[in-house]
């Protein structure tokens, strides 16, 4: 048995990942020894270790709630579990679509820069008027820096 402390350390996330997923219910609340510290076992360290995965691959909580639910029914079809992998795939893929915009778009900024003075900066005048981007890179982008 481990305590939080432990397990934490043992699956690589911080204490209070484990509480947050215990909260939301992604992790079974865990039992008590007679001091009233959580203790858990090698599943709730394998379900830990199976969420952490799912979002180092960016699955969302909501996604990864789905897979845990097919995972603790291991007899039926994984063709839910390949169409939350493919809705999944297909986020990357737009993410890495807008990011391959934004990246030419501010090649062609820093291109276009005369290295002169800031009230002829290219940068900075495509950076105060979206109209002269050549195309849509901002929807979304916001968030992958953040």
């Amino acid at each position: 048995m481990l305590t939080i402390g432990k397990l934490a350390q043992a699956a690589g996330v911080k204490v209070p990942t484990i509480r947050y997923y215990e909260q939301i219910g992604l992790l079974p609340e865990p039992g008590r020894s007679a001091g009233n510290q959580r203790l858990y076992d090698r599943q709730a360290l394998e379900r830990l270790a199976f969420i952490r995965h799912a979002r180092e691959l960016g699955f969302p909580l909501g996604a990864i709630r789905e897979l845990l639910g097919l995972a603790d029914d291991p007899e039926q079809s994984c063709a839910s579990a390949d169409r939350i992998a493919r809705r999944q795939l297909a986020a990357v893929e737009a993410r890495i679509a807008r990011l391959v915009a934004l990246k030419r778009e501010l090649e062609r900024m820093i291109n276009h820069c005369a290295q002169g003075k800031v009230a002829d900066c290219r940068v900075i005048e495509t950076l105060g008027d979206h109209s002269l981007c050549l195309g849509a890179h901002g929807h979304g982008t916001a968030e992958i820096g953040a």
